[in-house]
């Protein structure tokens, strides 16, 4: 048994929403086993009380009652002193195609082993690997690797899978290679659907919009992107069962006055929306237009990182493509802007500082927001009693000093 002291813990509150409450404990083995605030006038454990917080929220009662019954013994349990730093859930990346020198199309077992490792570093405790726009043979090969390493335990989970092409628009293909592009067909996908979570479509390209449907009746969230398509197209796909959109603002058209386009139908529904917020992608300033338009449950932020993230300057690949990185900057051979090499935890302060959202609605939007979309809200994605012990302590400045998956010290 472990216990998380003196920490800005970040919970929902009555109405659901992420709260800091300061000076904050929690009681966890695999699981979150209480919750609750520490005594102003005694640190030792033996004095710390707490409360169910799902008992709190259904009873609607003040922040300092107790239940007492909630958890009973803690004098075994081994004390993480969080030293007035943040604790939050752990984060959830569903657009990652790739870091430390690793991709998910390598398709190999140490290609996603080095990205699980390596994710915990940034605060990410679950995944979606993504996959690219390649030969279907290549993506086979991806999701058959992403199948089996599902099975194993180790660093970050892998939740799914995140299909980005091969249905998808040549005249907005931005990085993804167009001689790879097909038609959709879900018998192309249908092996693969137990392991599908996101799939991105253009939905001008496709023969009938019941391919949204047919995916959705497995589970499957379709999310627009990487697609020429307008306002009123996508409209008629949410109509379909479409619900999300990839990468805002990247590689779809944009909003003008006289033709709205992808990012008109995003802002004026409730669509939910990735942002990388790498400062690159999408300025700062658009960004906080996006803080405006959007609440924390409708924006998902997301890396979008490729295997140069965490390394550096230098030339890379991306699903078969040269890629060079400058700094932030990493773009094909023609200049195109090519994924990211952002860690989350910097998506995550750049949003925050550039939307001046409060920390904790920042937090929703890589915690809570990507697990309700996924349907798994019910035990990820915040720290509620019964709940895996996904835990992620950072500081003001968005480093991370210790990270929990299933309760276990990762970092």
């Amino acid at each position: 048994m472990k216990a998380i002291v003196n920490g800005r813990v970040i919970v929902p509150c009555h109405e659901g929403n992420f709260v800091a409450k300061n000076r904050w404990c929690i009681i966890f083995d695999d699981r979150i086993r209480a919750i609750g605030s520490m005594p102003k006038d005694n640190d030792e454990l033996d004095a710390y009380e707490f409360y169910d917080d799902n008992v709190l929220r259904k009873a609607n009662v003040p922040d300092d009652a107790i239940d007492a019954d909630a958890f009973n013994d803690v004098s075994d349990a081994d004390v993480i002193d969080a030293g007035g730093m943040f604790v939050a859930p752990g984060f959830i990346n569903v657009h990652i195609h790739g870091c430390a020198g690793a991709d998910v199309m390598d398709a190999s077992p140490a290609a996603l082993s080095t990205i699980r490792n390596y994710l915990p570093s940034t605060g990410v405790t679950s995944f979606l690997p993504t996959t690219m726009t390649m030969p279907l043979i290549n993506i086979y090969a991806a999701l058959k690797n992403i199948r089996r390493a599902m099975k194993f335990n180790e660093g970050a989970k892998i939740l799914g899978a995140n299909l980005e092409g091969p249905f998808i628009s040549e005249k907005f293909c931005g990085a993804q290679d167009k001689k790879n592009i097909l038609r959709a067909d879900f018998n192309l996908i249908e092996p693969f659907a137990d392991v599908l979570k996101i799939i991105t479509v253009a939905p001008e390209e496709l023969s009938a919009l019941s391919f949204i449907s047919e995916c959705r009746s497995r589970g499957i969230i379709v999310s627009i992107g990487h697609s020429a398509g307008d306002c009123q197209t996508v409209m008629n796909a949410f109509a379909y069962g479409a619900r999300n959109i990839t990468h805002l603002f990247n590689a779809q058209t944009g909003l003008h006055h006289r033709r709205p386009g992808i990012v008109g139908a995003a802002l004026a529904s409730h669509a939910v929306v990735e942002l990388i917020a790498d400062n690159v992608h999408i300025d700062p300033v658009v960004q906080k237009i996006v803080s405006k338009a959007k609440p924390s449950a409708e924006i998902i932020l997301i890396t979008d990182s490729l295997r140069a993230c965490g390394c550096g300057d230098g030339v890379f690949d991306l699903g078969g493509q040269r890629v060079t990185v400058k700094g932030t900057l990493a773009t094909l051979d023609d200049g195109t802007i090519a994924a990211s090499v952002a860690p989350m935890n910097e998506v995550v302060k750049n949003f925050w500082l550039n939307s001046g959202w409060a920390i904790e609605n920042v937090i929703e939007s890589v915690t809570k927001t990507p697990a309700v979309e996924l349907e798994i809200y019910d035990r990820l994605g915040s720290l509620e009693v019964g709940k895996a012990a996904d835990i992620v302590i950072f500081d003001d400045a968005l480093d991370i000093h210790s990270v929990f998956v299933d309760g276990e010290p990762i970092l």
